[in-house]
């Protein structure tokens, strides 16, 4: 009995670690993004000071890495999120404002302000990336 419980084993234990191996290959780093000041966005929390509004552009020209990247990528580069949103299943919906608004006062209460979303699947990438299209005064 003992004969077949260990082969049985080390495949229960060879396909989880196959497993595990797929799924951390799923997305892809990010690499730098010319002309985007990370620092900049990170310390605009909320969009509240108005610099965000000066890096979209950069967004924009890049926006297509920005597909299908890691989650965690997408953190160390724009910082963790303003606010989150669980969507379907396992989804979130990731939300930088980008400038100021309603979220800025006492609570940040939330905002329809122009702002970044970014949608994250099941296996934590970026699947989906809408960004503002703020007006010229």
């Amino acid at each position: 009995m003992l004969v077949q419980t260990v082969p049985f084993l080390l495949r229960q234990v060879a396909g989880c670690l196959l497993l595990s191996g797929l799924l951390a290959g799923c997305g892809h780093s990010l690499p730098e993004l010319p002309g985007f000041d990370s620092a900049t966005w990170r310390t605009d929390s909320y969009g509240c000071q108005n610099r965000r509004t000066a890096l979209l552009p950069v967004l924009e020209k890049h926006r297509d890495l920005l597909y299908g990247a890691r989650v965690n990528d997408i953190t160390r580069l724009l910082g963790h999120p303003d606010e989150e949103e669980l969507g379907e299943q396992s989804d979130k919906v990731y939300i930088y404002y980008v400038a100021s608004g309603l979220q800025c006062s006492t609570g940040h209460p939330r905002s329809g302000r122009a702002r970044v979303l970014l949608r994250s699947g099941a296996t934590g990438t970026i699947t989906e990336v809408i960004l503002p299209v703020l007006s010229s005064r």
